[in-house]
């Protein structure tokens, strides 16, 4: 690896990329003709760099003020027509090289590519990387979303670039910043990106991914001058590298020959083909050798042009050789990466492409050479869908493009990229509402490209009459190829995000995530705390409780010190999650579908697009309720394909919610969509100190999600049984080794969040992920008994009844305690209790079975009492000793009954 600010460029062993046999240099009268010699014998451009540049990439002239020539990629899959397996294959590749750099910190990296040539190369290296999530700027404003970023690129013929991820945070985490284009030139701007974003979200490390490193000798050093700049590590990572050496004066060269052969075209005597806006017809010769892909011309006369359809054309209604399918694009999912993509919308696309690609292949009838064409910024999901058709139909070649903005000079030469083209208006203009989409849109190669079909993929907003008119994309197509099929994927539009008029809190961080603070993976829990892990905050049990009952401390300002299980109680903790799996996966699922199903109720208008198409976002209550919420976003996704987001935020009795933690969530997501989650109800608490908490703030719904209330004091729940829940019976090592949190006023500033620590010492002894993972493994066992479950409850009056509450006084009363904060009901809380707290004695129901087990060890190892009685609504009862004193307490350490 390189040292830090340092580049490095990274290859295959060989430094060489293979194409394949299908795609080596064209070839006329057998000579190899490479496609940049036209414009490299006219202009004198020079492609300085190994044989593997030739293979790669060809030349053609741009129509824009700023850069004479184009580099044409021959796996981009944009201006070539390419076999989709190796436009798909070139990105992964790639993204496995950055995997492989980036180790064990590739899991909280986050993808980034540009619009809009790179936006399906940025997914493919996505793929590559595997794990991380997606995102592509976009030239397409988006109402509702605020953006995250934005940046300018200056030899663009469309320069501004907007970054508008649905969830704001997507960009604000510290991991690494991988960046993806096609090409790798002057530099400026992916150093314009960095720089604009390392102001606002600081990293570590970036890296620079792209096809193809054409650098000039002058900017070499930049990268690494930059890097120490802004105090980053700043990676290359390219397929080849060269440089394009350029004549003096080419700028204007090139203009002047562009210009003669738009001259030579209007009078009728140029060679550049294709069709012009609006026509439908031919404008000059057409090409039958079209580059269509790197290989060798495909010698297919083009057909008679075909009238234009009719805009009305009905769905899978077929009329003048273009027919228009269904895909059944899954509910909800993603178009591609402008509001972010992540590892389960791809899962999700894998899983549906075969029987998307099939209803495509249906109407190909007896095509044999196909071409999938992608629009402008849609590039990844007609990709997709090509690779598919490509792998499972048997006698067809599939080959893959996309419509562009970019003005290009066809020219109908072997060794010039762009042999023709069709010209036709920009179709997604309702997309613009300022007007600014309007122009000329291209396709490149297609015409006289020897295509049987052509699959035309648009999002349904460029679905538009200026699609189906004359001289648009469908008619031009139709006017060269026999048979167009035309598949429309759903825009995906956030829902909205309430952003705007909400002010975010100033200087409140990201949230922290794993593996740098806790052991849950990143997209398992977002931590709304800071980290205390340097601070020294446990105390001895016995110290704690006199302080916290004398009133001189309370309880969230130290830490107890963490309880190291004995190898039996660890056996224990094993047997009793094998029993109880089942158990705990149907009360997830229970809880999980119940949330998703009664969400819409959380809007003015249930029925609404806005609430039927919003996601609850899980926020635990740290630390009991946060493997719940783990493990009800993997129920989520497991059922339903949903990524919800996870956060863990605090809250403390008698203290009330971490105020800056509801600020961010506020700021960040609709409150409506907020579910508060925790582990289990006792006597109800920290339910009255949540609704009491978000009386000050607007739209919060002041409800817990608990997988067991056995206190009925919540309506959402999983099982109203006192059971055991494992996790109830470890601290740390069960909740992603970190500590319940701290709220103490030397740490915590009026700015900051409550505090937690991480407890890394404690790895070795860490079974958080075994816990999930064991839970995990039981979904599909339980699925029918969750859907039984969850039509009954639907069905049923669940409102709270403070049955736990009630007991909890009386108790308190009749064992002359007097203060019901020192009750604690129910198997989770009388844990804590003997795990944190100095016990007093243990209230079993009589006949209570092997959920009491560890119970029973637990006050065995500290001397307690274990007193069975009636007529409890719970499987048991922890009572903390009443005036406590550290006297209370034998020599051994064990409590001691007072009078």
């Amino acid at each position: 690896m390189s040292a830090p600010g340092a580049e490095g460029i990274a290859r295959p062993d060989d430094g060489h990329y293979r194409l394949g046999n299908d795609n080596e240099t064209a070839e006329e009268n057998g000579n190899v003709v490479w496609s940049g010699s036209w414009v490299a014998e006219r202009l004198g451009i020079e492609l300085v760099g190994g044989d593997e540049l030739r293979e790669l990439l060809g030349l053609a002239l741009r129509r824009n003020p700023k850069r004479a020539h184009l580099l044409v990629s021959n796996v981009l899959g944009k201006h070539v027509p390419q076999r989709p397996s190796v436009v798909h294959g070139a990105g992964v590749a790639l993204g496995e090289r950055v995997r492989d750099l980036l180790g064990d910190a590739a899991e909280q990296a986050v993808i980034l590519g540009y619009a809009e040539t790179a936006t399906g190369l940025g997914h493919s290296v996505a793929d590559g990387v595997e794990r991380a999530p997606y995102l592509h700027s976009t030239r397409r404003p988006v109402a509702g979303v605020a953006a995250a970023g934005g940046f300018e690129e200056a030899h663009s013929h469309a320069t501004s670039h907007l970054l508008l991820p649905e969830d704001p945070e997507l960009l604000a985490g510290d991991g690494p910043l991988v960046l993806v284009d096609d090409e790798f030139s002057t530099g400026n701007t992916v150093l314009n990106t960095v720089r604009a974003l390392h102001a606002r979200y600081p990293r570590r490390w970036y890296v620079i991914v792209a096809l193809v490193d054409m650098r000039s000798a002058a900017d070499q050093g930049r990268l690494a001058e930059f890097a120490q700049e802004i105090g980053a590590r700043v990676d290359l990572v390219a397929m080849a590298s060269g440089t394009v050496a350029l004549p003096e004066g080419v700028l204007a060269r090139g203009q002047a020959l562009v210009a003669e052969y738009d001259e030579a075209a209007a009078s009728g005597t140029g060679s550049e083909t294709g069709t012009a806006a609006g026509t439908g017809t031919a404008t000059a010769t057409a090409a039958t050798g079209v580059g269509a892909g790197v290989g060798a011309p495909f010698p297919s006369p083009q057909p008679p042009p075909l009238p234009t359809p009719a805009p009305t054309c009905r769905p899978d209604a077929t009329r003048n050789g273009i027919v228009r399918v269904s895909l059944g694009w899954p509910d909800g999912l993603r178009d591609g990466g402008r509001h972010g993509f992540t590892p389960a919308h791809r899962a999700r696309l894998e899983a549906a492409a075969p029987a998307m690609a099939d209803t495509l292949a249906q109407e190909l009838g007896d095509a044999r050479r196909v071409l999938v064409l992608g629009f402008e910024e849609l590039m990844y999901a007609p990709l997709r869908l090509a690779l598919e058709l490509e792998r499972s139909v048997t006698g067809i070649e599939v080959r893959y493009s996309t419509t562009t903005r970019s003005p290009v000079l066809a020219v109908d030469d072997p060794g010039y990229a762009i042999r023709s083209r069709l010209v036709f208006p920009a179709h997604d203009t309702a997309a613009f509402p300022a007007g600014d989409g309007t122009g000329d849109r291209y396709a490149y190669n297609v015409a006289g490209g020897g295509f049987d079909a052509v699959v035309a993929v648009v999002d349904s907003l460029a679905d538009s009459p200026e699609l189906h008119a004359p001289g648009g994309l469908l008619a031009q197509l139709a006017a060269h190829v026999p048979r167009v099929v035309l598949a429309v994927v759903p825009s995906y539009l956030p829902s909205p995000s309430h952003v705007a008029d909400r002010q975010e809190p100033s200087m409140l961080p990201a949230p922290l995530r794993g593996p740098a603070f806790s052991s849950y993976a990143a997209d398992d829990v977002g931590w709304l705390l800071q980290d205390l892990s340097d601070v020294e905050l446990e105390a001895p049990t016995e110290e704690r409780e006199e302080a916290i009952q004398s009133g001189g401390a309370h309880y969230a300002e130290s830490l107890p010190v963490e309880y190291q299980p004995s190898p039996e109680y660890q056996e224990l903790f094993r047997s009793a999650l094998g029993t109880s799996a089942a158990r705990i996966a149907r009360a997830v699922g229970t809880v999980t579908e119940t949330v998703l199903a009664e969400h819409p109720q959380r809007y003015d208008d249930p029925a609404s697009r806005e609430a039927t198409q919003a996601r609850p976002v899980l926020v635990s209550l740290a630390r009991a309720g946060t493997p719940v919420g783990v493990l009800m976003r993997r129920w989520a996704m497991h059922r339903h394909g949903l990524d919800l987001k996870h956060y863990a935020i605090s809250i403390v009795r008698g203290r009330g919610i971490d105020t800056n933690a509801i600020r961010w969530l506020a700021a960040h997501h609709n409150p409506a969509d907020i579910v508060f989650v925790d582990g289990w109800t006792g006597k109800g608490a920290i339910t009255r100190e949540l609704a009491d908490a978000l009386a000050e703030f607007d739209d919060f719904h002041p409800e817990i999600a608990v997988l067991a209330d056995p206190g009925g004091c919540v309506r959402t729940y999983g099982t109203r049984e006192d059971f055991l829940i494992p996790s109830a019976c470890l601290n740390s090592t069960v909740s992603g080794l970190i500590s319940r949190t701290v709220l103490r006023a030397d740490l915590v500033g009026p700015d900051d969040f409550h505090g937690a620590k991480h407890y890394r010492e404690l790895a070795d002894a860490d079974v958080s992920g075994y816990f999930l993972d064991t839970v995990a493994a039981r979904f599909g066992d339980v699925t029918d008994a969750v859907d039984t479950d969850v039509k009954a409850l639907l069905s049923t009056d669940r409102a709270p009844t403070w049955e736990g509450w009630a007991a909890v006084e009386r108790i308190s009363e009749e064992y002359g305690i007097h203060d019901v904060n020192l009750v604690k009901p129910g198997v989770g809380e009388t844990t804590r209790v003997l795990l944190r707290r100095v016990p007093w004695k243990i209230l079993a129901k009589r006949g209570a079975g092997t959920d009491l087990d560890h119970v029973r060890l637990l006050a065995e190892q500290r001397g307690v009492p274990v007193e069975e009685v009636d007529g409890l609504p719970y499987t048991c009862v922890g009572l903390i000793h009443p005036r406590y004193t550290r006297g209370a307490t034998g020599a051994d350490g064990t409590a001691v009954a007072t009078s």
